[in-house]
């Protein structure tokens, strides 16, 4: 059986954090695991273990329960079980352990083990120009390292750092208790030194005991042609440092595209109007249409008409992941003139008189609909 992870550790607060900072926690981490945004292979995973443990953690008496029995509480019901149906899942090694001894003192050696450090979400927004065409940016980030003056300890001095009075420097006690099988022992984490089996007398000057500094880093970006908004890349150990020497957390740069004036963008294909004037609409012409990559000729026959569309291949956004550029759709857009000179009246009013239609007009035809 895959061994879970504890709750607190999974939403990265500490065992008395309050009911907000366990949901703010939760927002953020819901958020950079959703499968919508966040594309990794196990992100699903870790998104529903992030939901599980808001979901006992948020709930009081659920939370109660954790706290006294682990995991184990919740194999059985919130609730407790009625006779040994609800043993079906039971771990008996668990409960066991916690009852006779072994599962504080395994909490313990659990708070001083080497941990990844806490990740980082920055956004960046991003021209629709560097979009198209990807791009190297730089992002200013506060990352925390190891506090230089004290190496981390937290401590003033080395002098300082002094074995736990409480725990005796073993990071758990031993506390006894009435439960339904009797009285018994059980070991937990020591609330005085938090499972370290060590307490500063005197805390560091520089970083307030905390054992680590912020610092700011500048980090070289690079933006992959066809980033959308909301599209994230991660850089691995750019985050926080890690605990007890683990590695450092990752920096999740997540993308915010700005729309362009000119292009409209679905996907990967990429829309755009075109004027033109009735005389290249009726005699057709060569005009040039904007893409993102430069301008193109394209032939308008003659008789389009507004609102007809032609596809250049090619010419759209790249795809980030196959890298293949999606179309460029174009619409054209017949314009009426406006404000004509005399010659330019004279020559639509003589233009007025032929027949530019079939030989059944439209008019005709709506006539023809409302005829007794």
């Amino acid at each position: 059986m895959a061994q879970k992870r504890d709750y607190y550790e999974v939403l990265g607060v500490n065992k008395d954090a309050s009911k907000e900072e366990i949901k703010s926690a939760y927002r953020k981490l819901a958020r950079k695991y959703h499968p919508d945004v966040n594309k990794e292979k196990d992100a699903e995973a870790k998104f529903k273990e992030v939901r599980e443990a808001y979901e006992v953690l948020s709930d009081p008496k659920k939370r109660e329960q954790y706290d006294r029995f682990g995991h184990s509480f919740s194999r059985q019901g919130a609730g407790g079980a009625q006779g040994f149906e609800g043993f079906g899942d039971f771990d008996f090694e668990d409960i066991f352990s916690q009852f006779f001894g072994g599962g504080g003192a395994r909490g313990g050696r659990d708070r001083n083990r080497p941990r990844k450090g806490q990740d980082i979400q920055k956004r960046m927004r991003v021209s629709f120009k560097e979009a198209v065409h990807g791009a190297k940016k730089k992002i200013r980030t506060t990352v925390y390292e190891e506090c230089s003056a004290c190496d981390g300890s937290g401590a003033e001095s080395k002098n300082d750092i002094e074995t736990c009075s409480r725990c005796r420097g073993t990071g758990a006690v031993t506390m006894e208790q009435q439960t339904l099988f009797g009285r018994t022992r059980t070991q937990t984490v020591c609330p005085t030194c938090n499972g370290s089996g060590k307490t500063i007398k005197n805390k560091c000057s520089t970083c307030g005991g905390e054992g680590v500094q912020g610092k700011q880093k500048t980090v070289n970006v690079t933006i992959p042609a066809g980033v959308e908004t909301n599209n994230q890349i991660r850089m691995p150990g750019f985050g926080h440092k890690g605990v007890n020497g683990g590695p450092p957390g990752d920096l999740y740069i997540v993308f915010e595209v700005e729309e362009d004036d000119v292009f409209k963008r679905h996907g990967d294909d990429l829309v755009v109007d075109v004027p033109i004037n009735i005389a290249q609409a009726a005699l057709g012409d060569e005009i040039r249409v904007p893409t993102p990559y430069g301008e193109v000729k394209l032939k308008i026959p003659a008789g389009t008409q507004s609102h007809k569309t032609f596809r250049l291949r090619g010419k759209g956004m790249t795809n980030v992941r196959s890298k293949r550029r999606g179309d460029l759709h174009v619409i054209i857009k017949a314009m009426t003139p406006k404000n004509l000179d005399k010659q330019q009246q004279k020559l639509f009013e003589e233009l007025k008189k032929t027949d530019l239609g079939n030989s059944e007009s439209l008019w005709d035809k709506v006539k023809s609909k409302f005829k007794q």
